[in-house]
């Protein structure tokens, strides 16, 4: 693996997993929510229970003391009654009247201490009043139409509690027990009441809800009715009808509790309920059962106020982290991409670095190389001027062998972005045309060649045999992708690109793309494909120049190459050419070398041995001297007169000195403080009518040369090319 692959792991990246932080917060938020509100929650329905609870125990707890204080009362009227009915024994109504007087003061003593009692009175057998605790003489009052006599008579010697009425003796709001009187013959001789004062029972209740407006206490009748009742209202003399209270009355429940509506008020309400002794009388204590879910609810709200305040604290920590570890999860990312260009940069510096000492080192030895392919193609040329002398197969042999290194070395050259270019206006489409039948003869009769051209194809500027290399190395590379045969389709047609779209400039290009139904590659193999020398094939089958070639004439075209393939499924190479705006160029004198597998015709028998420059001096400057020599003994051979320098320095001195020549024919690269181009631009300078020939196979600064106008030739270049520079129309 070379050094772009493992660039990126140079530096390896801490690993930071913002997506399981977020999640580690968000569950730390849900958490901070459900518990305190499943806790919330169960504070508040085990207070709920706890609340209701205290209710039922304060309302057990006021009906004991309330029974305790009717039972005392009504025990201590009881025995009154019964002390009085003793007293009177079978007295009749005349006889009491009698003795109203000291009866007078006998009952006022009993009722003076006793704050309950409003009065105590004694009715005859017809209902009048016979003596009074309050007042003497009596006043002349009946009840014998009131419900208390009526009940007394029937049920005596019973006690009676009346419904609370305004005493006809007293004066007040009361309700009476009443006591009937039985003679020893079983006749009854009156009743002995009681008038007890409700306020007292409504004071002594007011005390014992110590101000709680939700308490309720009463004193009942078994059939419901209300004796004494706090907090009183309109309708606290309505009785209580068909309600779980009335009902445990009448099945003469000692004690219980329901929780129930009330018929009165239509409050809901706990109550607890007891019975007054053996009497028909019951107390009970109700409580709101609204009051206890108000008071519920303030103090859970108290509670959820006083528990949300850390919890707020706790939301607003965890959205500060998420917002920080958004903010820091961007910065990540920033640098992570500021990491990854970097790496990237630095990647592509050490592949530019690679590639640049690869560049050098290729076009040297191209460079060196040529010269060698000169040194031969001078002699053969001379073996070719001379009629070869019994040795023209074998010297035709050496020009074809010689071809094909010239390819080479025109590819290492290519690659190395240092190949002596002819840019020409190209018709892509005329172009793909003639070059078709090359193309057809570089890949397998059994892989079919198909081309689809677009109508109006634009004009491009690059080098056609560039162009024409490039195309035939992805023929080769397709038709060894398609060992069985297969399919090519070369598409040519214009593409307009957006920088937004792809990694290409915007512009408009022609493009031409070379499919084939192929192998594939891998994505590895993909990336690393117009690397130079990589290749996938066996050894000594493949330079790994092909591709790397193809996107060096395309760039310096001023486009681009893109290779897209899936493995099994073919390749699809796409060539991006700029379009050609404006009018075709000057065309340039320079020499580009024919196709390499087209060596060139031999000569005929009869060839013209004559000297058609004879007479022509040559400065020749040439820092190798073999290939000085081969040059020499052509140029001789053509009747030149050759004056030889081995640097540009020493050539620009001579001239200098006065020397002139028809001819200045140089190399462009030399060593010394001047090169061929150098020494170019000081002889236009001083004689601009000097005639100049540049030759190199090195193709740097050539752009100054080409600015000059001096024609260049491509080394190795033939030596009739060099005829029609120095004396065109010469017949050879």
């Amino acid at each position: 693996m070379d050094s772009t692959e493992t660039a990126t792991f140079d530096l390896p990246l801490p690993a930071r997993n913002f997506a399981s932080m977020r999640k580690m917060l968000l569950l730390v938020l849900g958490v901070s929510i459900v518990i305190p509100l499943a806790c919330l929650c169960i504070y508040g329905y085990y207070d709920h229970q706890r609340r209701f609870a205290d209710a039922q125990e304060l309302t057990q707890r006021l009906t004991r003391v309330a029974n305790e204080h009717a039972l005392k009362v009504i025990d201590l009227n009881q025995q009154l009654e019964t002390r009085i009915v003793d007293l009177l024994g079978d007295s009749d109504d005349a006889l009491i009247k009698s003795r109203e007087e000291a009866l007078h003061r006998t009952l006022d003593d009993m009722s003076g201490t006793l704050a309950q009692i409003a009065a105590i009175s004694v009715f005859g057998e017809n209902g009048g009043l016979l003596a009074n605790s309050r007042w003497f003489p009596a006043p002349v009052v009946s009840i014998a139409e009131r419900d208390d006599f009526q009940s007394a008579r029937a049920v005596a010697p019973v006690t009676y509690f009346s419904l609370p009425l305004r005493g006809k003796v007293a004066r007040s709001d009361v309700f009476t027990t009443t006591m009937g009187r039985i003679g020893h013959n079983g006749q009854f001789l009156g009743v002995v009441s009681i008038a007890l004062k409700r306020s007292y029972f409504t004071d002594f209740y007011r005390e014992l809800a110590a101000g709680d407006r939700a308490v309720v206490i009463g004193l009942y009748r078994r059939d419901g009715n209300i004796l004494a009742r706090f907090p009183t209202n309109a309708d606290s003399t309505q009785p209580a009808t068909n309600t779980p209270f009335t009902n445990a009355f009448r099945n003469n429940e000692l004690y219980g509790s329901v929780r129930m509506r009330s018929s009165i008020d239509q409050v809901e309400r706990l109550l607890a309920f007891r019975r007054v002794g053996d009497y028909p009388l019951y107390v009970a204590t109700g409580y709101a059962a609204s009051v206890v879910e108000a008071r519920w609810r303030d103090n859970l709200a108290l509670v959820a106020a006083i528990a949300a305040l850390p919890c707020i604290g706790v939301w607003l920590l965890i959205a500060f982290s998420i917002r920080r570890l958004d903010a820091e999860q961007a910065a990540w990312e920033r640098w992570q991409a500021e990491v990854a260009t970097r790496l990237s940069i630095e990647a592509s510096s050490r592949q530019l670095r690679r590639m640049g000492a690869l560049g050098n080192l290729v076009a040297n030895v191209a460079h060196d190389f040529n010269n060698l392919l000169m040194v031969v193609g001078s002699n053969m040329e001379l073996a070719r001027r001379k009629h070869f002398n019994g040795v023209e197969n074998e010297v035709l042999a050496v020009e074809r062998a010689t071809a094909g290194a010239e390819s080479l070395a025109r590819r290492l050259m290519s690659v190395a972005r240092k190949q002596p270019l002819k840019q020409e206006l190209i018709d892509p489409a005329d172009w793909l045309k003639s070059v078709l039948d090359l193309v057809k003869k570089s890949i397998h009769p059994t892989v079919t060649l198909t081309l689809e051209l677009s109508p109006d194809v634009w004009k491009v500027m690059a080098d056609p045999i560039e162009l024409e290399l490039a195309l035939v190395n992805i023929a080769v590379n397709a038709n060894d992708a398609m060992p069985h045969g297969g399919r090519v389709v070369i598409r040519c047609q214009n593409a307009r690109v957006r920088g937004v779209d792809t990694d290409i400039p915007d512009g408009e290009y022609v493009l031409v793309s070379i499919t084939d139904n192929g192998e594939g590659m891998t994505e590895q193999v993909q990336r690393r494909a117009f690397e130079p020398l990589f290749t996938t094939k066996q050894r000594g089958a493949g330079t790994g120049l092909g591709l790397a070639q193809v996107l060096a004439a395309c760039e310096q075209a001023g486009g681009t190459a893109r290779i897209t393939s899936v493995p099994g499924a073919g390749t699809t190479v796409r060539l991006y050419l700029p379009r050609h705006h404006g009018a075709a160029p000057a065309t340039s004198k320079a020499y580009v070398p024919p196709d390499a597998a087209s060596p060139p015709p031999p000569v005929a028998a009869n060839h013209d041995a004559d000297e058609p420059l004879r007479g022509t001096s040559v400065l020749l400057v040439e820092d190798n001297a073999d290939v000085a020599a081969g040059v020499t003994a052509v140029l001789e051979v053509l009747g030149c007169a050759v004056h030889h320098e081995e640097s540009a320095d020493a050539a620009f001195a001579l001239m200098g000195e006065g020397h002139s020549f028809d001819l200045v024919l140089s190399d462009v690269q030399m060593p010394g403080r001047m090169n061929g181009i150098d020494l170019a631009e000081q002889i236009m300078k001083r004689l601009p009518s000097q005639k100049l020939v540049l030759m190199t196979g090195y193709a740097d600064e050539l752009e100054r040369a080409k600015q000059l106008g001096v024609p260049i030739l491509a080394k190795p270049f033939d030596m009739d090319d060099l005829l029609d520079l120095i004396a065109p129309g010469v017949t050879h």
